[in-house]
């Protein structure tokens, strides 16, 4: 069995690299370093123990080594907005009128045709502009621009 624990340790970080590799997060990095780090104490030592001690010890202590440095990256690092929420404070054109009864129409944004929903009950005509203040679902919710 010994002689087969640098391969299992491969084998573990390889399946930690592509757990990492899938997420989106920083979730199993430091188990990879332990890993290859058991792995290669293996080559060392057959005691299985002192291995685990090595695959234990590296993964935490990378991890409480490292976090300080993710934690600051993450807290200067600005998401990008991708898919709807790109269009969130942008203005768009209503394509119908929304009166306040229905408080429902169509507004075209970034060449995209959304149903509109007002926030407040103002009376909006087809061609006036709106701000986009949420999306709820599948719908937007604005407001009559003014100008901004």
């Amino acid at each position: 069995m010994e002689e087969y624990m640098p391969f299992v340790w491969i084998g573990i970080a390889v399946v930690m690299a592509v757990g990492e590799a899938v997420t989106n997060q920083l979730v199993s990095i430091w188990f990879v370093v332990g890993a290859l780090c058991a792995a290669v104490s293996s080559l060392i030592t057959s005691s299985v123990l002192v291995q685990v001690i090595v695959f234990i010890v590296i993964a935490f202590g990378t991890l409480i080594a490292t976090k300080p440095i993710v934690d600051k990256y993450k807290k200067n690092h600005k998401d990008v907005k991708t898919n709807s929420d790109r269009l969130i404070g942008q203005t768009g054109v209503m394509l119908t009128d929304i009166d306040t009864l229905e408080a429902v129409g169509q507004v075209k944004v970034s060449g995209e045709v959304w149903t509109a929903k007002l926030k407040n009950p103002t009376p909006v005509k087809k061609d006036d502009k709106v701000k986009i203040l949420a999306i709820e679902g599948v719908k937007m919710i604005v407001e009559p621009w003014q100008g901004e």
